[in-house]
């Protein structure tokens, strides 16, 4: 009976010790392992928001904006007032415009505006749902609910919440505009608010290659080499900006494998694109 006892105890201990499945597949989700966290959040029998969320967020990642953007509107239907459910509804229906035919573009394209915008409302402090509709009022053309004014007019609430965010946004308005020299000094205006953000030394490096300042664009590379010569982002945009400008292609292609082989977040390119443009970097 003792032994019994015992051997219940201990099971009692493991269960106990055993990660619930949600967090479980979350941590699998920030190691890009979306089927492995999908196969443990289905059998789940009473889903919540939380759930929901997850498993769209598995399937955006996989590139199924369809099926993200139906798992997206149950956890919004569960939880209205969360803005990040309506942050990622949002991103998967412009998913789905980008992807859909002339006919329902709009439609989609317009719900996508929608969301972002209740998202800022239910959290105005939501900076990621904010650069989300600043990059949509910039690109979407006036019938749609996009325009430079208005994301100019968005750009300002970035300016508190994160400055170098903001000043990233100035430029981006500024390349729109073809003020060329006055986005040069946003993007170094952002990277010296951010010395520590290789991301944004990166941002600069892409402004200078497309401005075909090759010498001063690899210079930047290099500096964000220091700052972390194994960071997949700098990987993958190094690779990038060689390949569009045809030049540097076997780094290219050796920095691109480097990439396939790095332990990637959801926040990096998804291993397709990478695999895209080394078959590109491979033909030329």
């Amino acid at each position: 009976m003792s032994r019994l006892l015992f051997a219940v105890a201990l099971a009692a201990v493991s269960a106990a010790a055993e990660p619930p499945p949600l967090e479980r597949a979350r941590e699998l989700y920030n190691r890009t392992e979306y089927e492995a966290a999908l196969a443990l959040l289905g059998p789940i029998a009473h889903k919540d928001s939380s759930t929901y969320l997850l498993m769209g967020q598995c399937q955006y990642m996989q590139g199924e904006s369809k099926k993200s953007s139906e798992l997206f509107l149950k956890a919004v239907q569960l939880d209205p007032h969360s803005s990040d459910n309506r942050l990622w509804l949002a991103r998967a229906y412009g998913r789905r415009a980008e992807t859909s035919s002339f006919f329902t573009a709009p439609g989609f394209a317009t719900k996508a505006r929608e969301n972002f915008e209740q998202a800022i409302q239910l959290n105005p402090m939501n900076t990621e749902a904010i650069g989300d509709l600043f990059e949509y009022y910039l690109d979407a053309p006036g019938f749609l609910g996009g325009g430079l004014d208005r994301a100019s007019a968005l750009a300002k609430r970035m300016s508190d919440l994160n400055p170098a965010e903001y000043h990233w946004e100035l430029a981006r308005l500024a390349e729109k505009r073809k003020e060329y020299q006055t986005a040069e000094q946003h993007f170094r205006s952002a990277a010296d608010l951010a010395p520590r953000q290789i991301g944004r030394v990166i941002d600069l490096a892409r402004f200078l290659a497309k401005a075909g300042r090759f010498q001063e664009s690899e210079e930047a590379f290099q500096q964000a080499e220091k700052m972390d010569p194994n960071s997949p982002k700098l990987l993958f945009e190094r690779a990038s900006a060689y390949i569009h400008a045809g030049r540097n292609l076997e780094a290219a292609r050796q920095l691109l494998k480097r990439y396939l082989e790095a332990p990637l977040t959801p926040d990096d390119p998804p291993r397709s694109q990478a695999e895209r443009l080394l078959k590109a970097a491979s033909r030329s």
